[in-house]
């Protein structure tokens, strides 16, 4: 069904960037870079997937039996997203708040020309229909200059949904949840939005990316939709018949001077609200997974890790199990989705409350995208640290959240959003 062919590149860092302005030239576009960021579960370095042979798109009734069906029926490569508001499909649940993107809630596609990297090594994947294209295609990219022509719109007036007083507020009523026990924890989150936007989607991800340099980047472009994603977190990674699943939950600042930014790094690690975030949602991710796994297999692989990122650290925890080969994927996905570093727990309770006390629909936002391969793997990251762009709406729009625990102080939440917006502020600035 696909030829494929290996090729060794002498400049990969290059070539990634000739790749992704290569690719604008489609209708459909999935580049992903995890930017040699060191960790344990990385298959490639950069993955492109662009020109749609086939594709799925869907609201929230079905969602899942019509990617399952399209996943099994293909057989192939499958590169798209996972809206947040997916959770519908999955428990007796609503969005009804505002929603200025207008995107499918499910998109996949299974792509004509796919390129896979690792380190110096470049597996080029055609489907054979269009596979006397390669060499053509090689000497176009091979000519691309690695840089994008600036056209954004440098006067975009960024609002923010909620203000602080609303947002101390809110956090407020969600705290009174929790002293009432029907919560312990939640992910509350808030808009940046801009209005009358026209934005170059490959500068502003070019930006964002070098910002951040973040284990799973993410450029998708479907038409005139546009996800550009500095995102640091794992959703669900499945690799033979282990599921690995990264959640995040804790944040600290990072420094210039060393030993300021080593010991914002000690204290995120040592600190216990902190912790207990993280602790929650490993408890929720355990559970999940355990819907799916062989029996005793789920195990806490790492318990909040701390790593560092260009502009903050974070505590990662790793979760794993084992799965039966007769396992449908989209059952693996369904019984954990939408993800619990960005829910809460209890799960169904949380999102509810989100959904009472959130003002923007959080659609693609805190939502996966990734791959379905045909070995019956897949790999997705969380949509967090990202900008959506609806050029067809004229509209930009970035959230960001943190966990709620009971040790938690609104305004101290308040200035953690603050500072994960921070990034994607400055690059539409």
């Amino acid at each position: 069904m696909r030829t494929s062919i290996k090729l060794q590149i002498k400049n990969p860092i290059q070539f990634k960037k000739q790749l992704l302005n290569w690719s604008q030239q489609f209708r459909e576009a999935l580049f992903l870079d995890s930017n040699n960021y060191d960790q344990k579960y990385t298959s490639f370095d950069a993955v492109l997937a662009v020109d749609a042979f086939t594709s799925i798109k869907t609201d929230e009734i079905n969602a899942f039996e019509d990617l399952k069906q399209y996943q099994q029926t293909t057989r192939d490569w499958l590169f798209g997203y996972l809206s947040y508001d997916l959770k519908n499909d999955t428990e007796a649940l609503k969005s009804k708040n505002f929603d200025g993107l207008n995107f499918p809630e499910l998109f996949f596609f299974q792509p004509k020309k796919l390129f896979l990297l690792k380190e110096n090594q470049l597996e080029i994947k055609y489907l054979n229909m269009c596979d006397d294209e390669v060499e053509e295609d090689l000497d176009e990219i091979h000519q691309i200059a690695d840089c994008s022509t600036p056209v954004s719109d440098r006067n975009l007036q960024i609002q923010q949904r909620i203000s602080e007083e609303e947002y101390v507020l809110k956090v407020s009523k969600m705290l009174e949840h929790i002293q009432r026990g029907d919560i312990y924890e939640a992910n509350f989150c808030m808009e940046f939005f801009a209005e009358n936007a026209t934005i170059n989607p490959i500068e502003i991800y070019q930006k964002l990316n070098e910002i951040s340099e973040p284990p799973f980047a993410a450029y998708f472009k479907n038409h005139k939709q546009f996800l550009l994603s500095a995102s640091p977190e794992r959703y669900l990674k499945k690799e033979n018949d282990t599921i690995i699943s990264q959640p995040i939950k804790g944040t600290s600042k990072r420094f210039l001077d060393e030993v300021e930014d080593e010991k914002s790094k000690l204290g995120l690690a040592s600190n216990e609200k902190e912790r207990s975030e993280n602790i929650m949602i490993v408890d929720l991710v355990r559970n999940d997974l355990s819907r799916t796994a062989s029996k005793g297999s789920v195990e806490v692989e790492e318990l909040c890790g701390a790593y560092s990122f260009k502009q903050v650290h974070h505590l990662i925890s790793t979760v794993i199990s084992k799965v039966e080969s007769d396992k449908a994927l989209t059952e693996i996905i369904k019984t954990t989705f939408p993800m619990g570093s960005m829910t809460g727990a209890p799960k169904i309770a949380a999102m509810q409350i989100i959904e009472d006390l959130e003002e923007t629909k959080r659609g693609l936002y805190s939502g996966a995208i990734g791959y379905f391969t045909p070995e019956n793997d897949f790999d997705f990251n969380v949509v967090i640290r990202s900008i959506l762009y609806s050029q067809q709406n004229n509209y930009v729009s970035f959230s960001v959240g943190s966990a709620i625990t009971s040790l938690s102080i609104p305004e101290k939440e308040y200035e953690e959003c603050l500072l994960k917006a921070k990034a994607m502020r400055e690059v539409l600035s």
